[in-house]
């Protein structure tokens, strides 16, 4: 057996420990940054339920873009986005309190003290207002998630882009329905009762349903205003009843679409039909409140839970989201969802946070839309940033489920129609 000197090590020894030694002086690859997103919602008030209901929605997608589901859509293999290393999403939120000018002063935090590479909103078209203007002014991009205002898109902004429909595509969508449904059915309508807030949101649905009203030879036998979270709407309801129209049209948020409702049924008045603007008529916290005066109630929306074939994704991120929420997704937290997924494609595309990168590859947006789970053509801005390919379908919420009625070609039942009988 070979001796060895004292002091001296083996050739296979020194090496290792030489690369043991290199091992340790070896720098680690840093994990890329994370991308910093804001939210604002409402998070308190009488708007609390639905600012939950979007924390989740988007949290969802963020579990989805970070992590290994494998989901069937962009950005669903997961493991963070690709165009930055792998870089994960963290979403901070903010409480708007459904007021527009708390909202603006957190979108201001978010930018200054959070430094987010861009907000997402939030829920009112109100607030809307204010926080894509403060965006404006810091070149900061505001995507709209579910505010419908037309208005919103006629600002003039650079850095607003808006991923939903506008109520004028939502308002010709439920006018094309009147027209199909009465040739369906030999039923049409003759006449409209709209009661709407009087916002943002409200006012602007108002008037373009009025003129697509005009437009079809509609008559419109009765226009209502209210102030929105109204302790009454008693008065309201007796001038519905009065007009007994063949659909009353509301635009109306949760509290004041679950006061309404209870208000008709006071009166004794039970409408033909309710096509509603969304909002609160689509909310679960409405359904849970009203029981049975909601059956049969319809609105425009955005999302088509039922459109499973069309958009295999669906219940995959369907189910991801019932396990945060306990509850289906619905026509504002698919919108909801569906924004951020827009955002972090364009965050990868443009492989930088940088402002102006970020604002030129939301520009070049073009998703298909049997990559999302939403049921539009597609997703591509024009030059206000709105989406020019969200296309509307009418839901009618039959036995506590809600089915698709509307386009016929995509209706998973038939609708149940009262006019005219």
């Amino acid at each position: 057996m070979r001796k060895i000197a004292r002091g001296a090590l083996p050739a296979v020894a020194l090496l290792g420990g030489m690369l043991g030694a290199f091992a340790m002086v070896m720098p680690v690859a840093a994990a890329p940054p994370d991308v910093v997103i804001g939210a604002i919602f409402p998070l308190s008030g009488n708007a609390a339920a639905i600012g939950h209901d979007a924390q989740m929605a988007l949290d969802t997608e963020a579990d989805i873009i970070n992590g290994h589901d494998n989901v069937p859509m962009l950005l669903g293999k997961g493991g963070g986005l690709p165009g930055l290393g792998g870089a994960k999403i963290k979403l901070v939120f903010a409480d708007s309190q459904n007021n527009p000018q708390i909202a603006r002063s957190e979108a201001e935090r978010l930018i200054t003290e959070d430094h987010v590479v861009a907000i997402i909103g939030s829920y009112t078209s109100a607030t809307a207002v204010t926080i894509s203007q403060l965006c404006e002014r810091y070149e900061i991009p505001y995507i709209s998630a579910d505010n419908s205002a037309p208005s919103l898109s006629q600002q003039g902004l650079q850095w607003f882009f808006r991923t939903s429909p506008t109520d004028v595509d939502f308002s010709k969508a439920m006018f094309a329905f009147f027209a199909s449904i009465g040739k369906q059915t030999g039923r049409p309508v003759h006449s409209i009762a709209i009661i709407h807030e009087n916002s943002v949101f409200g006012t602007s649905s108002a008037t373009v349903q009025e003129a697509l009203a005009k437009a079809a030879g509609i008559k419109v036998l009765a226009d209502i205003s209210y102030q929105a979270n109204s302790p009454s709407l008693s008065v309201e309801a007796e001038r519905l009843r009065a007009a007994n129209a063949d659909v009353v049209m509301p635009s109306s948020y949760t509290s004041d679409a679950i006061l309404l409702v209870r208000s008709m049924h006071d009166v004794g008045y039970t409408p033909k039909a309710i096509v509603a603007q969304d909002a609160g008529f689509v909310d679960p916290n409405f359904y849970t409140a009203v029981g049975p005066l909601g059956n049969d109630a319809m609105s425009r929306s955005s999302f088509a839970i039922d459109a499973t074939k069309a958009r295999p994704a669906i219940p995959q991120v369907n189910a991801l989201f019932q396990a945060r929420d306990h509850k289906d997704l619905n026509d504002l937290t698919g919108r909801e969802l569906t924004a951020l997924q827009v955002l972090a494609d364009a965050i990868n595309r443009a492989k930088s946070t940088n402002n102006t990168a970020l604002q030129a590859a939301l520009r070049a947006t073009d998703i298909p839309g049997d990559q999302t789970i939403m049921p539009w053509s597609g997703i591509k801005f024009d030059s206000t940033g709105q989406n020019i390919e969200g296309t509307p379908v009418i839901q009618q919420h039959q036995n506590g489920v809600w089915h698709t009625v509307y386009p016929l070609d995509v209706a998973t039942a038939p609708a149940v129609w009262n006019v005219g009988k």
